[in-house]
């Protein structure tokens, strides 16, 4: 079955997050500098507050921006990082605990890719992304908020089922071969959306992280922003 979902025009939170994205490499809003707030930022760019919230959180979620409780929201400062190896999927760590993984799809589109998007994945230029975002259960509880993005070039001819429950599998069985995984780990707490979707308390600390996966060859085909509920999920690392 090949997958039909027809291309959409760019949403209007993706050209928001590009526009501030864009400021912040130009230096118009520096490494810690505050950010103007919701309110003055939906009035610049004439649209809802929710639609703002939706490009505020997308910055976010790729470590772009970092809110403060009863502070507002900040350019994220370069955190240090260390290159781990032998970090265990979500699958891998939930049947390891002898739990049942399973997973939710809440969107699914075909679309334009965001500025990050395209850098992470070395996009050409009018290539389609294929975006989706779930979350994540073990024995029925949310555990992970995750939104996960693919060059469409490379699944278009597959399923929707096949694509958002066994995505390796399918590339491994059109003969693509899961190469290097580079992870970028860090704390943050539960903002109203994370509370609603994955059951939490508003201001719980949470775990996220930032994945690109390459194959065999080098070339990136998943770039994946996940928020975990701390208290229910830790990682395993090896060195």
């Amino acid at each position: 079955m090949s997958l039909e979902v027809r291309a959409m025009e760019e949403p209007m939170y993706i050209r928001i997050h590009n526009q501030i994205k864009r400021d912040i490499e130009n230096h118009v809003y520096k490494v810690g500098d505050r950010i103007p707030a919701e309110r003055q930022l939906a009035a610049k760019f004439g649209v809802s507050r929710m639609t703002l919230r939706q490009a505020i959180k997308t910055l976010e979620d790729e470590g772009i921006l970092e809110r403060r409780l009863g502070s507002g929201t900040y350019v994220a400062s370069q955190k240090v990082q260390e290159k781990m190896s032998g970090i265990m999927s979500f699958t891998e760590i939930t049947e390891a605990n002898g739990q049942v993984p399973s997973s939710k799809l809440i969107s699914y589109q075909v679309g334009q890719p965001s500025l990050s998007e395209k850098e992470r994945l070395k996009l050409k230029t009018n290539m389609n992304v294929l975006r989706m975002e779930r979350i994540r259960y073990a024995d029925q509880t949310p555990i992970c908020h995750e939104v996960v993005t693919v060059p469409y070039d490379l699944v278009k001819n597959d399923s929707k089922e096949n694509i958002s429950t066994h995505l390796y599998e399918t590339l491994e069985k059109n003969n693509l071969q899961i190469g290097r995984v580079t992870e970028h780990i860090s704390a943050a707490i539960a903002n109203e959306n994370d509370a609603r979707l994955l059951k939490a308390k508003k201001g719980e600390a949470l775990i996220t992280r930032r994945q690109v996966t390459e194959l065999a060859d080098g070339r990136p085909f998943e770039y994946t922003r996940a928020r975990y509920v701390a208290e229910r999920f830790e990682f395993t690392f090896s060195k």
